[in-house]
């Protein structure tokens, strides 16, 4: 099989982390502010849920991308620092985790991208370069709003297993595609106040899924990208499928994990700007 991506690389993995905090209960029902409980579950994210992922991508020796909304930034100053000193990439995931496709009309979706960008390069000290905007839904101006932002890529969108350029001409980015089956939210959420009451999926029927999705990238030389979240993988059992699904990719020849920066730069090498 000629490699898609060069060389001996067969197929590239990029694990994600959205560190949402209680950032999109808040936005998506700002009533629940007033009940701890539903709040705290969000907050385990960046108080006890990332400090044991960057834990277990330390242990892999795998760097990773995190997407974090401005408003958590401002609250975890000394984590963003943590992350960004291990060698991860922070990339911008709205201020409060708001859907552009669902701003209100006093909302501007240019100044909320300046916004968040602001607070994460004062963190960080580098203005990021990637974004994913909160529940995957894009307004009909975000792309353009990105590249003239100088964005180098998003990912949001489900039009492919790989990257792919997406924008008008002469005005593209790289889109790094997601899908909900690769999202822990839609196999673990559970939270009866907000109505999210379906049956939660053990640990082990995901592992096994997200195994049968990388088999099936790996096999056909494609990108594997997963999208978590440190509230909701963060738990013990949830780590621990995700330690194993390391495991098994690290098992196969020609594997390589990349931050999504990387990867997108990558194919702006391979494929040209704006083909």
């Amino acid at each position: 099989m000629t490699s898609l991506w060069g060389g001996k690389t067969r197929c590239v993995v990029t694990l994600t982390f959205d560190i949402d905090g209680p950032s999109a209960t808040l936005r998506r029902n700002p009533e629940l502010a007033d009940h701890p409980s539903a709040i705290s579950m969000g907050e385990f994210g960046p108080r006890t849920g990332t400090p044991r992922i960057l834990e277990l991508l330390d242990r892999h020796d795998i760097s990773a991308t995190f997407f974090i909304p401005g408003w958590v930034a401002e609250r975890n100053r000394e984590l963003l620092k943590n992350i960004g000193e291990r060698g991860h990439e922070v990339a911008h995931h709205g201020y409060l985790h708001e859907p552009p496709s669902s701003l209100e009309p006093d909302e501007d979706e240019g100044q909320i991208l300046d916004h968040a960008s602001d607070i994460l390069e004062s963190i960080t000290g580098e203005r990021p370069q990637g974004y994913r905007s909160p529940s995957w839904e894009l307004s009909a101006n975000s792309l353009q709003l990105l590249h003239d932002r100088g964005f180098v890529y998003d990912s949001s969108l489900m039009g492919d297993d790989i990257p792919y350029y997406v924008g008008e001409k002469d005005r593209r980015i790289v889109e790094l595609p997601v899908h909900w089956s690769l999202d822990d939210a839609p196999y673990y959420t559970y939270m009866p106040v907000a109505g999210r009451t379906a049956t939660m999926s053990t640990p082990n029927d995901v592992l096994t899924a997200w195994q049968w999705e990388f088999d099936g990238a790996y096999r056909e030389g494609r990108a594997f990208m997963l999208t978590m979240h440190p509230h909701t993988t963060g738990r013990f059992a949830r780590l621990e499928a995700l330690d194993r699904l390391i495991q098994h990719i690290k098992q196969h020849d020609g594997v390589e994990f990349m931050q999504c920066i990387v990867l997108a730069k990558l194919w702006v090498n391979m494929h040209g700007a704006s083909p």
